[in-house]
């Protein structure tokens, strides 16, 4: 089976989740981050967690790296960051704080040298976010779309270092409504990282779908807080 990386995200460090990344859609989950993490990692799928500081996307800069930092400390899977990461600074403070991964979103996108630069100074280590609305490219927090698309971007980066892709559908994200299963496969069949799916993902039946896709793991938010999503993976 893919991967399965259960998602937190905060705002005011509580676990939210959005529509459509629409900040105004905001729902606050009922598990705190601490138990949110102490939920996810009693299931053996767990491979890591993935945890964005949505304040620190839209601000450019992180907003809750020190409350992140007591994260860090709790689990016993590995986590990765994302969330307004925009500097060498701030991926290596994450990862000397104890994160075993970062994500770069928007300056890695704007910026292809600097990417490069950082890729291969911590090689393995950075995954890029890839985020879209249909096959635009957007950044800033999901506020603004490019004229890039995610197939422009996947080729442009598959000689950097990178410890893979990460694509999110925008039109599928918090809606429990299923992935995109024909792009995210597209992009894996072009890309010589490992493509890891977001957005929309409810149950084993779209995990297997992904699997068969060529998708390497699997983001999961709402549907990860309930029990019910768990129970079908262990009837497989």
């Amino acid at each position: 089976m893919i991967e399965i990386w259960p998602a937190i995200d905060l705002i005011d460090n509580k676990s939210v989740r959005l529509t459509e990344g629409d900040y105004a859609t905001k729902e606050e989950m009922k598990r705190t981050p601490e138990e949110a993490i102490a939920f996810y990692t009693q299931y053996p799928q767990v491979t890591r967690i993935h945890i964005v500081d949505l304040m620190g996307a839209v601000k450019k800069q992180p907003t809750s790296s020190a409350y992140i930092e007591t994260l860090l400390k709790k689990s016993t899977v590995p986590i990765e960051i994302g969330g307004g990461i925009r500097s060498e600074k701030t991926i290596r403070h994450y990862l000397e704080a104890g994160a075993s991964y970062v994500i770069v979103g928007t300056k890695g996108l704007q910026d292809r040298e600097w990417l490069a630069e950082m890729t291969t100074r911590y090689p393995g280590k950075i995954y890029l976010g890839l985020d879209a609305k249909g096959e635009k490219v957007a950044l800033n927090g999901w506020t603004e779309v490019s004229e890039q698309t995610i197939y422009e971007v996947v080729e442009s980066v598959n000689d950097l270092p990178l410890g893979g892709i990460i694509y999110t559908d925008i039109t599928k994200d918090g809606k429990m409504g299923g992935p995109n299963v024909e792009l995210t496969g597209a992009l894996a069949r072009l890309s010589k990282h490992p493509i890891t799916a977001s957005g929309g993902i409810r149950s084993l039946e779209d995990i297997r779908k992904l699997e068969k896709s060529g998708v390497a793991a699997a983001i999961v938010g709402k549907a990860a807080n309930t029990y019910a999503f768990w129970e079908g993976l262990d009837d497989d």
